[in-house]
């Protein structure tokens, strides 16, 4: 296991990560699942490299996922070691700069919006960089480690702390605006799911406790909470129902699903919950073509019905691969896997069309303006572009 110390909760890390419970407790040993051959696909040319860099990489069995982020100008990566690194939409290095010396440990993927570009880190710094020059404008020592991005929004820079507090903090100045406690687990996952808007003046927060919390942006007032997920297990391990992937709201709905519990759509504007479906997933859904995606925790992807919540199909032909979240780009949904492949999914039959390769475990990736940006855990990052 892995504790932190600047987390009250206990943490299961490398244990859930591999999928293997019986390294964390005591018992009966869990079978390991070898994954799944790749199926045979046509060669496709549906997304096209734009380039590929390398930072430095986690942990083998480290579970966080550090994100790229994109402006029209530039696109921002983060290494473990402590690096922050901009490149111009061609992969040229316009900057690279370490925020801290003594702080080379960072955590949380990076954000920017505004001319600003933000990372945390496992001792709970939180650094605002000029996003231009990468000269560090302001840190903030926070009260837990910072597991995800933060979220940079009108004059805001809101971050989830991994003891389960809620940090807003001045975009210009560095300084604390206000903080919100939520209720955390005794055992969780390592990892926690980034702040993201419900709206203008709301930003919602998906916790370790199966709850999704909305926020004034402005004042950290709570407006509404929800829990979202529910577990029957008979342990702790067997109760974890975590939501580590970010809420996706699409047409006034929110989609979240959890850790060995459900996938969950609520209706913003009545706080009602519309479905549930029980699947258990650590990543984000994507939603798309009047469907919600979901990449479970066992390398199956799933289809459900936006407004009714029956699921359309399933496809295991990617068990066992440690899926990534999936993304909906273009005519396709695409996922990463384990060996550093992406795969181009038919979104209306789950169908595997086709796929191209990166390198090393596929962690997150992202769909900005047509372009697929994807990091893996030995630190390769590559841009695609969607034809």
């Amino acid at each position: 296991m892995a504790v932190s110390n600047l987390r009250k909760p206990l943490l299961l890390s490398t244990c859930i990560a591999m999928a293997i419970m019986a390294g964390c407790s005591k018992g009966p040993k869990v079978e390991e699942h070898k994954p799944s051959k790749l199926p045979k696909v046509a060669q496709m040319q549906a997304l096209t490299p734009v380039f590929k860099e390398s930072v430095s990489g986690s942990e083998k069995h480290d579970p966080l996922r550090l994100q790229l982020d994109a402006s029209n100008q530039a696109i921002y990566a983060v290494s473990r070691k402590g690096e922050v690194v901009a490149y111009d939409l061609n992969g040229k290095k316009i900057w690279e700069t370490r925020p801290r010396k003594k702080d080379k440990d960072l955590t949380s993927g990076v954000t920017a919006a505004d001319g600003l570009v933000v990372v945390g880190s496992g001792k709970g710094y939180l650094y605002g960089l000029d996003a231009a020059t990468g000269t560090v404008k302001w840190q903030r020592q926070l009260s837990g480690s910072i597991l995800s991005p933060s979220l940079i929004h009108d004059g805001r820079v809101i971050t989830y702390a991994n003891d389960g507090t809620v940090f807003g903090t001045d975009a210009s100045t560095g300084e604390p605006v206000w903080t919100f406690d939520t209720a955390t687990a005794p055992l969780s996952v390592r990892g926690n799911a980034a702040p993201v808007l419900a709206d203008a003046n709301t930003v919602i927060l998906a916790n370790n406790s199966g709850y999704v919390y909305g926020l004034d942006v402005q004042s950290g007032i709570p407006r509404w909470q929800r829990r979202v997920a529910v577990s029957e297990g008979r342990s702790e391990v067997q109760r974890l129902i975590d939501i580590d992937g970010e809420p996706v709201i699409q047409d006034n709905n929110m989609f979240t699903v959890s850790y060995q519990g459900q996938l969950t759509a609520v209706n913003l504007q009545s706080q009602r919950v519309m479905w549930a479906q029980d699947t258990s997933s650590l990543r984000s859904p994507a939603v798309g073509n009047g469907l919600v995606y979901v990449a479970t925790s066992e390398g199956h992807l799933q289809a459900f019905n936006q407004v009714t919540g029956e699921k359309t199909w399933e496809q295991d032909a990617l068990a066992y691969r440690k899926l990534s979240n999936p993304v909906v780009i273009g005519q396709y949904v695409v996922v990463g896997d384990l060996d550093g492949y992406l795969h181009l999914i038919d979104p209306n039959t789950g169908n595997v069309l086709g796929r191209v390769r990166s390198k090393g475990e596929i962690t997150t990736i992202r769909a900005i303006d047509n372009r697929l940006y994807v990091a893996t855990r030995t630190g390769n990052l590559s841009v695609w572009q969607a034809s």
